[in-house]
């Protein structure tokens, strides 16, 4: 039923409640897992100007954070795959995961409500919303 699995990460631990439901399907279904963080298209933007640097710390920022998963999956005999790309997280996450043939994307949400929601959005939310692939969305 799965053969992939998407799992984003922010590199809290909401993430790594939506790693672990991830990693049970994963389990169950012999699938492979993907870790993907997401180097945020503003964060990047604002760092023009002051050299690679500041780039370079948040793409190692994201490779932590997907190691962490990553470990997580293989202490499990899991197969898990990392990756850190830059850009606007909802588009790279249905990007990565239409380019992996993803069956699934698992995902944490903060569930936030009412305005806190209308003035932060929600990357979950958008990609729910933008993408034609299965996502289960984990409250924390």
């Amino acid at each position: 039923m799965y053969d992939t699995l998407l799992v984003p990460t922010d590199g809290s631990e909401a993430a790594m409640d939506a790693a672990k439901h991830a990693y049970s399907l994963g389990e169950r279904y012999d699938a492979a897992v993907h870790v993907l963080a997401v180097v945020e298209q503003s964060e990047s933007a604002s760092i023009v100007g002051q050299g690679d640097e500041k780039l370079e710390t948040l793409q190692e920022d994201g490779t932590e954070a997907t190691q962490k998963i990553i470990e997580e999956g293989l202490s499990r005999d899991i197969e898990a795959i990392g990756a850190v790309k830059v850009g606007d997280p909802d588009r790279v996450i249905l990007d990565y995961a239409a380019e992996h043939n993803v069956d699934m994307i698992i995902m944490s949400t903060h569930g936030r409500s009412g305005v806190g929601r209308f003035l932060m959005g929600s990357i979950t939310e958008q990609v729910i919303r933008g993408g034609e692939i299965p996502v289960l969305a984990i409250q924390r």
